[in-house]
């Protein structure tokens, strides 16, 4: 007879719950560590008014990933750089709050020590593959966590925003363009 999940010591509530515990707990630490520390720049990078440099490169490996078939190859280095602006935009109008946790979300992507258990990705974000973004954003969808499934609906809602209302996204899902008045 098979054990049902309830009955399995590894995968019991409890033992979820104490994991799902230590790693919100993880993760709010390393982050206050480093907000505290300095590791997160807390200006923004040349050009922007809330994007860090600390930001750009998991941003700029991303975004590619994310527009695989919305955009013509040769079009890609304009968009990506275009959704970094509208991006930009959006989240210097987000409530003080929702802005402090985006950025608490991007300094645990930025972060060697938490970078690569929390995505699988070991190395710099530039030396990452689409494969490996692609993988880490599926780890991240699937993740048993919700606040890694939380942070993967996070990301994707804030790049796919920037990105359709730019424009040169709209002939792409066949959007004429707002009425002329």
């Amino acid at each position: 007879m098979n054990p049902s999940l309830s009955e399995s010591p590894a995968l019991s509530r409890r033992g979820l719950l104490k994991f799902s515990l230590c790693a919100t707990a993880f993760l709010t630490t390393v982050g206050l560590g480093a907000s505290l520390s300095g590791c997160s720049a807390s200006s923004p990078a040349s050009g922007f008014a809330i994007l860090r440099s600390s930001d750009l490169p998991f941003l700029r490996a991303l975004i590619p990933v994310m527009l695989d078939g919305a955009v013509a190859v040769e079009k890609l280095p304009a968009a990506v750089e275009g959704t970094l602006q509208s991006l930009d935009h959006d989240l210097n109008h987000l409530s003080p709050e929702m802005l402090k946790l985006t950025q608490q979300l991007f300094d645990v992507l930025g972060m060697t020590v938490t970078r690569g258990p929390l995505t699988g990705i070991w190395g710099n974000w530039e030396n990452a593959s689409g494969d490996d973004i692609r993988q880490f954003l599926q780890r991240w969808q699937n993740s048993s966590l919700s606040l890694l499934r939380m942070g993967h609906s996070s990301i994707l809602q804030l790049v796919m925003m920037a990105w359709y209302k730019r424009a040169e996204s709209w002939a792409h899902c066949g959007y004429p363009g707002p009425p002329t008045v």
